[in-house]
């Protein structure tokens, strides 16, 4: 019988409150970034283990982000979706700082046909690594704010300190 190691875990203070970090305790590969209250989010389970040290290139990169010196992260990620929710993440990889995208972009990106956006911004939504891996720069293709899973306040706050908050019709 195999025995699932204990996630590890520590929680960080930021502009948009505690973010939680999950992490691979073997590889030390980030697995998730949650905000208090998001959709799908992540909480603290019995038997992880607090363990700061794992994270502490995540929380430095994090503070200088915040602080508008970092545009782009370097860390080692790991995340378990589906084939396609992997290739609609590793799209959002590619979105550049102070820029911003739509959910048709990103289906074209990929490879997805028209009707998949749905599909797409399903697994925009359900990105386990807020910030770190900028689902916030995606919006509708007429420029609106659409959704957001740690919430539009949020993706406000995002947008705004990358200069990139889109003038909303």
């Amino acid at each position: 019988m195999m025995v699932t190691p204990p996630v590890h875990w520590t929680d960080f203070d930021s502009p948009l409150g505690p973010l939680l970090l999950t992490a691979d305790p073997a590889t030390g590969a980030l697995t998730s970034l949650s905000v208090p209250g998001q959709k799908g989010g992540r909480t603290v389970q019995d038997g992880w283990r607090r363990d700061p040290t794992l994270f502490r290139a995540a929380e430095e990169q994090l503070a200088a982000y915040f602080a508008g010196e970092l545009k782009d992260f370097q860390l080692e990620l790991s995340t378990a979706g589906s084939e396609f929710r992997e290739r609609v993440w590793a799209a959002l990889d590619d979105v550049p700082y102070g820029s911003t995208t739509t959910y048709g972009e990103i289906a074209a990106r990929i490879g997805a046909s028209r009707p998949a956006v749905r599909a797409v911004g399903g697994a925009i939504g359900a990105n386990p690594l807020l910030i770190v891996r900028p689902c916030h720069r995606v919006i509708g293709a007429d420029g609106t704010l659409t959704g957001y899973a740690g919430g539009l306040e949020r993706k406000i706050r995002l947008l705004a300190l990358e200069g990139t908050l889109p003038d909303v019709p």
